[in-house]
């Protein structure tokens, strides 16, 4: 148990709020953060060192991890909670909205957004790698952790296991020239190696490019995922999906609803998922 942990545990068993169920669950929670907060890099001496940046790495730890609407609303009732009980409220805004995840909690939203300007980014590697993840609908870890020439497999963008969650190794098909010309821009700029720096770890480099992204304004990176699976529902079927204004799935009938079910088959692989049922998150 680190420092924090012990901080948290400590806070907990001075504040017992709400029923023991409740305790119990907050007590658990705190301690996965701060395990959490270990792994990215951070070592907070006591729970009042908590700090902007600190709420920032874990929600965008959470965004990469995919985790349900629920479990996040969970979680940041718990860091609410702590931020309070330090004095430190302030560090994490009231509204969701204001984290810009509002989205993650409004199933009806459409969280897709289209990537426009990297260059604020301050250096190419980072530019390159949030570029790969509009392009093939990559998660953050895997858009850090590819290396572009070991991955071009002339048809297709080969995943390895090592890469991806949950070690799911995948193919996601290069279709247009956009896409083979920023795979030939990262090789040239990487050559064999990964889009992480010489001499820097995943992990400090994750935390580097979660940090330039927030600052910059650019909050809800897993929004390119959402873009990509309807650009490509829009190219497999010849409508948009739900999310984009299409028709909803029971309004489909016959050959359009065999269609429908063979783009969303083809938009979970492609995402690295194995349930077609993921897919009314990014289509609805």
């Amino acid at each position: 148990m680190n420092d924090l942990a012990m901080a948290l545990t400590q806070l907990c068993r001075r504040n017992r709020d709400g029923s023991q169920a409740t305790q119990a669950n907050r007590l658990n929670g705190l301690k996965a953060m701060a395990a959490e907060l270990y792994q990215l890099g951070f070592r907070l001496p006591a729970a009042a060192s908590l700090k902007p940046k600190h709420v920032a790495a874990l929600i965008a730890a959470w965004e990469a991890r995919e985790l349900s609407p629920a479990t996040m609303k969970n979680r940041l009732g718990w860091l609410r909670w702590w931020a309070e009980k330090v004095n430190k409220a302030s560090v994490i805004p009231r509204e969701n909205a204001e984290l810009g995840i509002a989205t993650r909690t409004n199933a009806g939203g459409n969280r897709a957004w289209q990537l426009e300007q990297v260059r604020a980014l301050p250096d190419t590697l980072m530019q390159m790698s949030l570029q790969l993840m509009a392009a093939f609908g990559l998660r953050m870890e895997e858009a850090l952790k590819l290396k572009p020439r070991q991955a071009d497999a002339g048809h297709a963008l080969r995943l390895q296991g090592s890469w991806t969650k949950g070690a799911r190794a995948r193919d996601i098909p290069i279709r247009t020239d956009e896409q083979r010309q920023l795979l030939a821009a990262a090789k040239e700029l990487v050559g064999g190696n990964s889009l992480i720096p010489t001499g820097r770890s995943y992990i400090q480099h994750r935390k580097a490019f979660e940090h330039q992204t927030l600052k910059h304004g650019l909050t809800n990176l897993h929004g390119l995922r959402h873009g990509y699976a309807q650009a490509r529902y829009r190219e497999l079927t010849g409508w948009p999906c739900p999310k984009d204004g299409g028709p909803a799935q029971k309004e489909l009938i016959g050959h359009a609803r065999a269609l429908d079910r063979h783009a969303r088959l083809i938009v979970a692989e492609e995402l690295g998922h194995s349930r077609i049922s993921i897919t009314t998150t990014y289509l609805g």
